[in-house]
């Protein structure tokens, strides 16, 4: 592998990783929410408790999201981690748009699941990139 593949494969991995961390934190923010609401302005935290907060997150998760995933198609061509991520993103983009309007219990599901799915699909990602990996003399790692 050239430098500049093994510095372009460092960086997919990077948004990767990046992406599947922010898609667990969205779900554990959003399933945890309606636990914690009360506590969060004690501890100077209620901006995590806002909608446009949330809109915001979830707008830089599903950019993540399709920016490492269409990517990691093009390499490794292989469609499960799509096929996670999509649904994911209409979840949550579902939830913070039209469930917030209607009950706090359905639209807590649809982000949780919707992150959860996203998340796995970023980690199916990782998981076949490293399955096309192969180390060679030149290998950093």
């Amino acid at each position: 592998m050239d430098a500049r593949q093994e510095n372009k494969s460092r960086w997919w991995s990077l948004a990767d990783r990046v992406g599947a961390t922010a898609s667990f934190l969205c779900a554990i923010h959003c399933a945890a929410l309606p636990f914690v609401l009360a506590l969060l302005p004690v501890l100077g935290l209620g901006f995590l408790a806002g909608h446009a907060f949330e809109r915001g997150f979830v707008m830089f998760a599903s950019a993540l999201a399709l920016f490492a995933l269409i990517s990691g198609y093009r390499h490794h061509h292989q469609p499960l981690p799509l096929l996670l991520a999509l649904p994911g993103l209409a979840l949550l983009i579902l939830g913070v748009t039209f469930a917030e309007n209607y009950s706090i219990a359905l639209h807590s599901v649809l982000v949780t699941c919707g992150g959860l799915l996203v998340a796995s699909a970023h980690f199916v990602n990782l998981r076949k990139h490293r399955a096309l990996h192969v180390h060679g003399p030149q290998c950093a790692h």
